[in-house]
């Protein structure tokens, strides 16, 4: 190699080297101290496209995750309500009990029918509970076809059914519908035939909830069997509601293990090998090191060229 003042090939190669050097070594700190192995678009750019793919993907089933368990405490206050009419029933039961016993006076009867009456007030205040602004139990009695929303039919209204995506895909993929308990319908009966149930409301029927109190029926007006037909109903609909809950506890079961297998995707793409990548930044420590010692011996070469011409 010729030895020249004005261009000092030498110090050239030794400063692009240490600035090469110094650019990579920058990178891998940023890699160790942001744990991602793509920092820049150029790093691996079919590798990043997929891993934003999967990333979207793994946000939607965050969202979807997020809905299933609302949808869990949504069956889980309706439960909890429904138990409570559950012994409200019981408790009317018992009063119908108390009330035949020849024993007892006419003081004694209208204090069971009192509270036997509020008792159906509070079932009715029962059934307008609400989750989140929405009705906990089916509020109205018109439904497909236009027949009216009655216990132990499959006709119930839209109006009555919330429906729960399971999957990323959203309407297209799997769902399961949640039903707002007919609870109301589930108390009513045909006056005089108390296995047919009938919509809250309609005529020629007997219930065991009412709005207000100077609606309410006395324990004469019903028999025992209404009070048993009613336990059983409403015993139905828990069931119905625990179908529903094991349904969704299999759906997010299944939404963790898919997610999981996505977050493990997206790991290996963009999450770098702390123990490899600490391998190159030891590396390019060395090698920024060796470049500036020899970019500093590569500016002392003009100095030789001046002796000489001395």
């Amino acid at each position: 190699m010729s030895l020249s003042i004005n261009t000092n090939f030498a110090a050239v190669q030794a400063s692009h080297n240490l600035a090469r050097n110094n650019e990579l070594l920058m990178k891998s700190m940023q890699r160790l101290a942001s744990g991602k192995r793509i920092i820049d678009t150029s790093d691996d750019a079919g590798g990043l496209a997929i891993a934003m793919k999967l990333n979207s993907a793994i946000e939607k089933l965050k969202g979807v995750s997020s809905n299933i368990k609302n949808s869990v405490s949504f069956l889980d206050v309706q439960d909890g309500i429904m138990q409570g009419a559950a012994g409200i029933l019981e408790r009317m039961s018992e009063l119908k009990s108390f009330s035949q016993d020849v024993l007892k006076n006419t003081a004694d009867i209208n204090t069971y029918n009192t509270e036997f009456q509020n008792l159906q007030v509070q079932l009715y205040q029962m059934s307008k509970e609400k989750f989140n602004g929405i009705s906990l139990f089916a509020t109205t009695t018109e439904a497909k076809g236009g027949t009216s929303a009655v216990f132990g039919n499959n006709n119930s209204s839209t109006d009555n059914t919330i429906t729960i995506f399971t999957t990323e895909s959203g309407s297209s993929g799997p769902k399961v519908s949640v039903h707002k308990a007919l609870l109301l319908s589930a108390i009513t009966f045909d006056q005089n035939n108390v296995s047919i149930s009938k919509a809250f409301g309609a005529s020629n029927t007997k219930t065991l909830a009412v709005s207000v109190s100077g609606n309410a029926k006395t324990l004469a007006d019903f028999t025992t069997s209404f009070f048993t037909q009613a336990i059983e109903n409403v015993a139905t609909l828990r069931a119905q509601n625990g179908g529903s809950m094991s349904r969704l506890d299999f759906a997010q079961t299944n939404l963790d293990r898919t997610r999981a297998n996505l977050e493990a995707s997206y790991g290996q793409i963009m999450d770098v090998d702390i123990a490899e990548e600490s391998t190159r930044l030891a590396k390019y420590q060395i090698l920024v090191q060796a470049a500036s010692s020899m970019l500093s011996q590569a500016n002392m070469m003009p100095n030789t060229a001046m002796m000489l011409l001395g």
